[in-house]
């Protein structure tokens, strides 16, 4: 990892064209992967046919590949498109700012695709929070064998000149700055709406080892994806606790699938809260809408649509929610994260946050996640009992309004004259 203007793009792509121009195997496979191809083709592309042309018999600029003069091709990718990696072998791969990865992304494209060349994989990019790089960052440190660990803070580098980095200081927060020029994971990320909710939640030990009770129901609160990503949340609710004991997604899944997932889990279930467009009409499905569908798996009975409130009032209603909420790490982990990482949309051209949030990985756990505390909000109370007031005829008498109420089992009717 390395603090920001460390020069971290120009060493990927020097480090890849030597690898690249020294293989001496058949048809030299390597790629550089962005969080988004626009961004690849932004960031690195102008480097890469820089420094390829003395070594560059061809290029592509629609594919955005070049090809050296030993057969060897380089290519640029995006994250958010990665099945344009299947099917592909490589020899080398540069993942930049890999934090804003999809974490699947790794596991279910990349990772398989360097298996038949044993190819090499670089994770480089800048700390926001404890997610799947810092996984990985630690996975580095504790086995040293097997990885090599780079961290280069601003403050020990000395690529960046003292009075730079005193003015750095002076004009940024100090969270900005450990994140962004001091390697720091710790550091809150920027914009994330649930930052300081969820790191008082770990630091008060509620996110840690939660099991399901089977004297309580299980809800599942549901973000429902047409084209990606369908998320759903798990929760006991024992007293003032929230239990939130598991989370499951999937991208390009069935109802009948996911339902048979939910089904298949150890669980008794209490209501299924859904988001309000599943009472929608699908032409995929025969005009059969979402709750129509999942009630021949869940029960009819067991649905209930969340009210259609607007996205801030839902991150609203999950911020009063979230202090009494203890979450399961292992079975929650990808959520808990998402909830970590869920941020606003910045604007260039103002250079301020926008009300509406960034859509990425994080908005269907973060989405399904309000449906739950929207449901929360909605649901009704216990009353407290009423005390008992005494009412005192004489200094032994302990008979109580309450009991003469009771008593009184006939209301007297008048007759209307």
């Amino acid at each position: 990892m390395a603090h920001r203007r460390a020069g971290k793009t120009v060493a990927a792509i020097m480090d890849i064209l030597r690898a690249a121009a020294l293989n001496q195997g058949t048809h030299p496979h390597y790629g550089y992967i962005a969080p988004y191809r626009s961004q690849a083709k932004s960031v690195a592309w102008g480097y890469l046919k820089t420094y390829a042309r003395p070594l560059m018999t061809n290029f592509n600029e629609a594919e955005l590949y070049v090809d050296l003069f030993n057969g060897a091709r380089i290519r640029l990718f995006g994250a958010d498109s990665a099945d344009a990696l299947r099917g592909h072998g490589f020899d080398g791969i540069f993942m930049d700012e890999v934090g804003d990865f999809r974490p699947s992304v790794w596991g279910s494209v990349i990772r398989p695709c360097l298996a038949d060349k044993q190819g090499w994989a670089v994770f480089a990019g800048t700390p926001k929070g404890r997610n799947f790089f810092y996984q990985i960052s630690e996975t580095a440190r504790r086995d040293p064998r097997e990885w090599f660990r780079l961290e280069l803070k601003a403050s020990s580098s000395n690529i960046l000149p003292q009075d730079e980095i005193d003015s750095l200081k002076a004009q940024i927060s100090e969270d900005q700055y450990q994140a962004e020029f001091e390697c720091s994971f710790e550091a809150a990320i920027v914009g994330a709406y649930y930052g300081t909710e969820m790191r008082l939640a770990a630091d008060s030990g509620r996110i840690g080892a939660v099991a399901y009770d089977p004297e309580y129901v299980v809800n599942t609160a549901w973000d429902l994806g047409y084209k990606d990503d369908t998320a759903v949340w798990f929760t006991q609710m024992a007293g003032r606790e929230i239990r939130v004991i598991d989370y499951y997604s999937a991208s390009g899944a069935s109802i009948d699938d996911i339902s048979k997932t939910v089904m298949d889990k150890p669980y008794k279930y209490g209501t299924h809260y859904l988001p309000h467009d599943a009472k929608a009409k699908t032409l995929a499905a025969a005009g059969r809408s979402i709750v129509e569908q999942l009630s021949h798996h869940l029960g009819f009975q067991s649905l209930r649509v969340v009210p259609d409130l607007s996205v801030q009032d839902g991150i609203q209603a999950v911020r009063q929610m979230l202090h009494r909420c203890w979450f399961d790490e292992d079975k929650c982990y990808h959520g808990i994260e998402c909830l970590r990482q869920y941020q606003r949309e910045y604007d260039e051209d103002t250079k301020a946050y926008r009300k509406s949030p960034r859509h990425d990985f994080t908005s269907h756990a973060a989405d399904a996640f309000r449906m739950l505390a929207l449901s929360w909000r909605e649901e009704p109370k216990e009353r407290p009992a009423e005390p008992e007031r005494a009412f005192v005829v004489g200094p032994e008498n302990q008979a109580t309004l309450n009991d003469m109420w009771a008593s009184q089992s006939v209301r007297r009717k008048y007759s209307r004259i």
